[in-house]
């Protein structure tokens, strides 16, 4: 899978910090809103169900996972994409549970695509020290490298 961000360039380092997590997350569909995959619209649907649902996104501390309906009128392709952000993003005041640094922005044109997109990246993320890894990643180069030590 870090292959897959890296062959088909969907890798972004971000050196601004966010305000929000509400800005975080606009930054982190970014490259999937350039590559034409997502629109606007679905952007501010994330936003507003994270806005109504809480932060559901961060499914492990440090790791969030931007995404909303399969149904979504926004998606026009299959995309993960992965963001590093410079600093953790608070999504519960209070809570270091729900921040997050690494983003994995999910957009899926059908229910199949959008289970099988999660189970691939749920299964990259139990590999053993690839989240500290990640985390340690500035560059393209430091990418590589972890890309290389795990080969996934």
């Amino acid at each position: 899978m870090l292959k897959y961000f890296y062959n088909n360039e969907l890798i972004r380092f971000c050196d601004e910090t966010p305000d929000n997590w509400e800005d975080a997350v606009i930054l982190s569909c970014q490259t999937l809103l350039e590559r034409n995959i997502i629109t606007q619209q679905y952007i501010d649907e994330i936003v507003e169900c994270v806005q109504k649902y809480g932060p559901y996104i961060v499914i492990v501390p440090g790791v969030a996972m931007p995404h909303s309906s399969e149904e979504s009128q926004g998606v026009l392709g299959t995309a993960i994409s992965f963001t590093k952000m410079s600093q953790d993003v608070v999504f519960e005041e209070g809570n270091d549970e729900k921040n997050a640094r690494l983003f994995f922005t999910l957009a899926a044109k059908n229910s199949e695509e959008h289970v099988e997109n999660i189970s691939k990246l749920s299964e990259m993320l139990m590999t053993d020290g690839l989240i500290e890894a990640l985390m340690t990643v500035d560059t393209m180069e430091d990418y590589r490298n972890v890309m290389t030590t795990f080969d996934l």
